[in-house]
């Protein structure tokens, strides 16, 4: 889906062809979803050319997926909705869950501790030593090369949602408007799936975005605001690297 991801893996037992078959498996899923493919199952089904119980279970697992969080966000998590075709669009998740996909295959494969980043979403296994967690920079929005912050994170993930890469490509389901609160906002979980899916209605909602994340246990959020002030919920402040 345009995106480049790298793999590091720091300890396990992997065969040459282990991360072979994780990569195949993210291309299998963006043959799948990829919005810009239009042989894909996402195109097929916003042309009317297939039915949603025709598709294969990882697109009907998905879009089940999307409606659960739609209800659970109070509709600012919309896969649906805000195309102007009313067709379904799961960009929002399926990025999180095709690379939690991934590490499932890679630690399934024997893989101890390694970190995957998929354009700034990461998901990480174990620490980068046996006692050491892995450093991960929060981008600054407004500064390329710079960060916000730094956190730690061990058998965690991290999802950034904001305007600054692909331009305003995520807008509020209630107003039909590119939110205008916050300029980015980063989720920390143990689920990439989900933190993916948070950080995308978390920015949605704007200032009430942190907020809402903390609401779901072993969630938290780390934004920063239009006026660059910084927001974050208690669950962040132990992993900051200070």
């Amino acid at each position: 889906m345009g995106t480049a991801i790298t793999v590091d893996v720091r300890e396990g037992d992997l065969e040459p062809g282990d991360l072979d078959a994780a990569f195949a498996r993210l291309r299998e899923v963006d043959a799948r979803f990829s919005t810009y493919r239009p042989e894909s199952e996402i195109s097929r089904l916003l042309r009317g050319d297939m039915r949603e119980h025709e598709c294969s279970a990882d697109v009907r697992h998905v879009l089940a997926l999307c409606d659960d969080l739609h209800r659970t966000s109070g509709g600012y998590f919309d896969a649906r909705g805000h195309r102007t075709d009313g067709g379904p669009d799961p960009t929002g998740v399926v990025k999180g869950w095709a690379v939690e996909e991934a590490a499932w295959l890679i630690a399934e494969a024997g893989a101890h501790r390694f970190a995957i980043n998929a354009g700034g979403d990461i998901v990480v296994r174990g620490g980068v030593g046996p006692d050491e967690p892995w450093r991960v920079g929060i981008r600054h929005p407004r500064i390329a090369d710079r960060v916000a912050a730094v956190v730690r994170l061990r058998d965690a993930a991290i999802a950034t949602s904001g305007a600054y890469e692909r331009g305003e490509h995520i807008v509020d389901p209630h107003t039909g408007r590119a939110p205008r609160e916050l300029l980015a906002v980063s989720v920390i979980g143990p689920s990439l799936t989900y933190a993916d899916a948070y950080a995308t209605a978390a920015f949605a909602m704007g200032m009430d975005g942190p907020a809402w994340v903390a609401s779901h246990p072993g969630y938290g959020a780390f934004a920063v605001t239009v006026d660059e002030r910084v927001l974050r919920t208690p669950e962040v402040d132990p992993l900051l690297d200070r």
